[in-house]
């Protein structure tokens, strides 16, 4: 849309691909040697919620091999949904098996039944007869879970303890219902409505209310950081998807300030990952 060149994003994704395969041969290497530790991670209430981001990974990868591979980058997304789905069913079950701790209800919570909502978002390539319904399920899934979660988190942020300090970067992950829903539910309707602007704009107001909270230079760099990436690129995506269907100067400028504010922070926090990775302090914070 503005003109620049196909062989950015075609590096982005390659260093993308080049991240995730390091860090799974990493976790790999953890869970052989400490699997308690692994188990430990995947039961606990608040840190199991973060293995959301491994599904929604390979679904985003699916979504570009398919460029260069089909049936490589279909084989991802069958695998990516499948695990997606089995991840929500896990968490969101567990919730029902005995009395839970309002102090849990924390924004990560959202992630494995929001990486159901990706699902719709990185079919668009999938020719499967069966596309439809499963992205109708997924679609309810994660919009259904995601207002009821929001709710009980919102509540708990509101009326008991805050957060501790170096949580706060997740905060932002309460904008990814509304702007991965909204891409959802455009790349399903093929079409900017009523619905598709309010998830839209919404997402917009949270993300102008907790961004100064969530990115406050008093936050303590550690990888909590890194939850602010993946909300500002849906972000991103969903005001460049807007601005490209809607047509409209003002959406254009607003999308290209949320890109360039993104890559950004993107950048900066890649940048500071390394930093106190070399000097061993990056889990410190």
């Amino acid at each position: 849309m503005f003109g620049t060149s196909p062989l950015i994003s075609e590096l982005i994704g390659f260093l993308g691909i080049l991240i995730f395969v390091l860090l799974c041969i990493l976790y790999t290497i953890k869970w052989v040697k400490y699997p308690q530790v692994v188990y430990s991670e995947f039961s606990n209430p608040v840190a199991g919620n973060f293995f959301g981001a491994f599904t929604v990974g390979i679904l985003l990868l699916s979504s570009f091999i398919s460029s260069y591979s089909q049936l490589l980058g279909q084989a991802l997304w069958i695998v990516g949904t499948c695990l997606t789905l089995l991840l929500s069913y896990f968490m969101v079950s567990r919730l029902f098996k005995a009395k839970q701790d309002l102090l849990h209800a924390v924004p990560a919570m959202l992630i494995p039944v929001v990486a159901t909502l990706n699902v719709p978002v990185t079919s668009v390539t999938m020719s499967f007869a069966w596309v439809h319904e499963l992205n109708m399920l997924c679609f309810a899934i994660g919009g259904i879970s995601a207002l009821i979660f929001m709710t009980i988190i919102i509540a708990r942020l509101i009326h008991y303890e805050p957060m501790a300090a170096a949580m706060a970067p997740s905060l932002l992950i309460l904008i990814a219902p509304f702007e991965v829903g909204f891409l959802a539910y455009v790349d399903t309707t093929k079409s900017i409505d009523l619905v598709a602007s309010i998830l839209f704009y919404f997402g917009l107001f949270l993300f102008i209310v907790l961004f100064p909270k969530a990115s406050h230079k008093s936050i303590p760099f550690g990888t909590a950081w890194w939850a602010l990436s993946f909300p500002m690129a849906a972000l991103s995506s969903a005001s460049l998807k807007y601005a490209l269907l809607a047509t409209s100067g003002p959406l254009k400028v607003l999308s290209a300030f949320i890109l360039i504010l993104v890559t950004f922070f993107i950048a900066v926090i890649f940048i500071r990952t390394i930093k106190h990775l070399i000097s061993g302090t990056l889990l410190r914070g």
